[in-house]
């Protein structure tokens, strides 16, 4: 059985910094960012974690995200939304991939 951890976060630029740490991690793994819209809420996510064990990054959100990339600059967490993948070197693009459905169901949305 595997066991879900939540984290719910105040703001999306917190929630972004898991994505830069995680880009200077060994692996150098960069999590999806997804987006959701669930129960009339617009989530975005990232999953962390192995198998049998995750932890999911959330935060909810006013609105649909107005682009498809964001840009997040990895020295100061900075970001923007983008339209398509850029050129600077101290950015990652990270795509914000649309979810029809999930079989996660986030807490407190209820």
């Amino acid at each position: 059985m595997s066991d879900i951890v939540y984290l719910k976060y105040e703001d999306l630029g917190d929630m972004l910094k898991v994505i830069i740490y995680s880009s200077q991690s060994m692996l150098g793994v960069v999590p999806m960012l997804y987006h959701i819209n669930q129960g009339g809420r617009h989530v975005l996510f990232i999953q962390t974690g192995a198998v049998g064990n995750s932890t999911v990054h959330y935060v909810v959100q006013e609105a649909k995200p107005a682009k498809k990339f964001i840009q997040l600059k990895r020295l100061t967490g900075d970001y923007s939304y983008v339209d398509s993948l850029g050129s600077d070197a101290q950015s990652l693009y990270v795509p914000v991939l649309g979810l029809d459905r999930s079989t996660l169901e986030f807490p407190f949305l209820k």
